[in-house]
């Protein structure tokens, strides 16, 4: 029962000082996230379209406090958004988006996060390629919807993330599953309360399967946000029963985890897109990770003990 202990260790000002400081703790970041930087991650979008595969792009630092860390953010994406235009990828190259960075969650945050991301979402059209809105707790997803719902009236590929693990998604699934959406479904990495989410994983694995089977059946384009092969392989069981080619549905994984099956989805064919987070303010990211599976938590206590 790690998991909880840690995401609630996320939202610690002094965990967050602690971990920062820990000597092992630069190697292990180094796994989860690509780069400081636009110049360090560029390199590495390169080399992943080199090998067949897509990216995703997250500039990390949800947890900002002042409208003014808001713009910066808009203007972070902005700025990787000319770099992209150089490298001319087109959809291979996309962006996703935590609404909470660019002020949802400040005063009139609803109004100042779709006036921060709309010229993203704009800047994103202009060069061919898409954004897609990430899912974060539970409180916010009423206002990412909506915002969500307000960018597809111009930009209809924009995309949004829902999370199996909460009762509601179902329910948003067969409204999103409609002809033109964009909709990854991962199973949800925040600390949830046992009101709105399954707290069983069995029950998450089954509830992901549900809802996964109604958008393979939907008119919309369904993105697997999953590492679990057990899970893989029911969702290329479930596009075959629908119809789907190969290319009206992707895989999504995150960088730095299960490198050889992004490769081997590849060359099957498949469109295997990699989750590839940057930023100097990692941490709420990194200690997701690292409460998402046990392993991570091992490699990363043995590098402090290591390095210590």
């Amino acid at each position: 029962m790690l998991g909880p202990v840690i995401l609630a260790a996320s939202r610690s000002d002094r965990m967050r000082r602690f971990v920062s400081a820990a000597p092992g703790t630069k190697q292990v970041v180094a796994r989860f996230i690509a780069g400081e930087s636009v110049d360090q991650v560029v390199p590495v979008v390169q080399d992943a379209v080199a090998k067949g595969l897509e990216v995703t792009l997250d500039v990390v630092g949800e947890d900002i406090t002042t409208r003014e860390q808001a713009y910066a953010a808009r203007d972070a994406y902005l700025e990787l958004i000319e770099r992209l235009k150089e490298l001319d990828l087109g959809t291979k190259a996309e962006m996703s988006i935590k609404l909470s960075m660019f002020g949802q969650a400040l005063e009139g945050g609803h109004e100042l996060a779709l006036a921060n991301v709309r010229p993203v979402v704009e800047a994103a059209a202009a060069i061919g390629t898409t954004v897609t809105l990430d899912a974060e707790d539970h409180t916010t997803l009423d206002s990412m919807f909506a915002i969500h719902e307000e960018l597809r009236k111009d930009f209809p590929r924009t995309g949004c993330v829902i999370q199996a693990y909460l009762y509601r998604t179902e329910a948003d699934a067969r409204r999103l599953a409609a002809s033109g959406s964009r909709v990854r479904l991962v199973k949800g990495a925040y600390k949830e309360p046992a009101e709105v989410a399954y707290q069983d994983k069995a029950e998450t694995d089954k509830a992901y399967v549900r809802v996964l089977r109604v958008l393979m059946e939907g008119e919309g384009y369904p993105m697997i946000g999953s590492h679990d092969p057990r899970l893989i392989s029911i969702a290329q069981e479930l596009a075959r029963k629908a119809g789907r080619k190969l290319d009206e549905y992707e895989f999504q994984m995150l960088y730095g985890i299960r490198s050889e099956e992004h490769l081997r989805l590849a060359a099957e064919g498949h469109r295997m897109r990699v989750y590839t987070a940057y930023g100097t303010d990692w941490y709420g990211y990194f200690m997701r990770r690292l409460a998402e599976k046990p392993a991570n938590l091992l490699f990363f206590a043995r590098s402090i003990l290591t390095k210590g």
